[in-house]
């Protein structure tokens, strides 16, 4: 089984969203519905960035790197933003 690291912009103010799944495509489309209570004011939103992970462990590690101010900065370099 595959896991996904994935950032997340929102259409709205263009806030980034990081977040892991084993479902991507599912996820995404649960954040654009509203099912996500922390995210359903900023809908639509759009994939911007993903990493794919064979454990779900590597994944974890990875989205709480994102969340750091290293991992944010790393981001800046990869997305356009």
């Amino acid at each position: 089984m595959e896991y996904f690291v994935y950032i997340l912009e929102s259409e709205i103010d263009g806030r980034l969203y990081k977040g892991q799944a084993s479902d991507i495509n599912k996820r995404i489309k649960e954040h654009n519905s509203g099912k996500t209570k922390s995210t359903k004011g900023y809908k639509p939103w759009k994939l911007v960035y993903f990493e794919t992970f064979e454990r779900r462990d590597e994944a974890v590690l990875r989205e709480k790197y994102f969340k750091t101010g290293s991992g944010r900065e790393f981001l800046k370099g990869k997305l356009i933003i």
